[in-house]
């Protein structure tokens, strides 16, 4: 009998510290959901969750402030993953928060960023219908923005180099090498062209420097001629105003002698009158001479069209 009660006793005891330690579970397990966390449920729809598992860290800033509770492909949509996540309830998570996945580079862990713009709206506490806890909606990750245009570089240097070969095909080398000859036949040609034109026009500037050379003793021909005439026009002015000057005193003389005939004509009859006209016409020559001389040019180039006499 006392074995059996002490068997008994032992029993209830052991019952006793399990009951304590369930209800010690659970009592821990709802104070700390209802005092300590808050509960949320994002929609991952676009960007890729590779590496995220349960434990993974929430934080907001650089700051862990929760950590993955559970995640799941919903039915109704393979490509979208429901992830709840357990934040702190000291944590500002407001109406213009979005959750977005990050990774290490090294590792290649993901986590979830908490992003909110500024300024923050009013805290997150609607819950919509047949959900169990606020939505907080998806943002969008550089990460994934990053990867995806490194994808289309990837794919678009592929391409490159299938176009690149199809380029370097035999056909196309042989087509391209017979370009780039006559690419550098086409250039020589060039280079033989302008040697040519640079000769040309050193010719042209000689030419040219010729007929400056040219024009330049021409001028200096034109001044020393002019020097070297001067004295002798200054000589033939003076020489012709002599002669000017006799051919006046001659015309005064033949004046007088016409008079001295003309008073004489009664008495000397036909001979003496003959006399007067031939007077007369010596006159008239000497009155020309004297309208030849006046003029230097005509006396040294002979008369002009208005000086000639009749018959001339």
């Amino acid at each position: 009998m006392e074995a059996e009660a002490k068997y008994t006793y032992v029993g209830l005891a052991v019952v006793g510290l399990l009951t304590a330690l369930v209800v010690g579970i659970i009592w821990l397990k709802h104070s700390g959901r209802i005092s300590d966390f808050n509960f949320y449920t994002v929609y991952f729809e676009n960007q890729n969750l590779d590496g995220l598992q349960i434990g993974a860290d929430v934080s907001m800033r650089g700051i862990k402030v929760g950590r993955v509770e559970d995640y799941a492909l919903t039915p109704d949509n393979i490509n979208r993953v429901r992830v709840l996540l357990r934040i702190d309830r000291r944590t500002p998570v407001s109406t213009n928060t979005v959750a977005v996945v990050n990774r290490r580079f090294v590792t290649g862990i993901a986590k979830i960023d908490l992003e909110t713009g500024a300024p923050p709206g009013p805290p997150l506490l609607e819950v919509l219908p047949n959900e169990n806890f606020p939505v907080i909606p998806e943002g969008t990750s550089n990460l994934d923005e990053i990867a995806n245009r490194l994808n289309k570089v990837g794919e678009t240097a592929a391409e490159t180099l299938e176009r690149l070969n199809d380029v370097l095909k035999p056909e196309n080398r042989a087509a391209l090498e017979k370009t780039l000859a006559n690419l550098r036949d086409l250039t020589g040609g060039l280079n033989q062209r302008m040697a040519e034109l640079d000769r040309t026009l050193k010719s042209i500037q000689g030419a040219a420097d010729n007929l400056g050379h040219a024009s330049s003793s021409v001028g200096v021909f034109a001044d020393n001629a002019g020097r070297d005439l001067r004295p002798v026009l200054q000589q033939a002015e003076r020489t012709l105003k002599d002669i000017s000057a006799t051919t006046a005193a001659l015309e005064k003389q033949a004046n007088f002698l016409a008079q001295s005939v003309g008073t004489t004509v009664n008495s000397s009859g036909d001979q003496l009158t003959a006399a007067v006209a031939e007077l007369q016409a010596t006159g008239a020559t000497l009155s020309r001479l004297l309208d030849r001389l006046q003029d230097p040019r005509a006396a040294l180039l002979g008369p002009s069209n208005t000086q000639r006499g009749p018959g001339e």
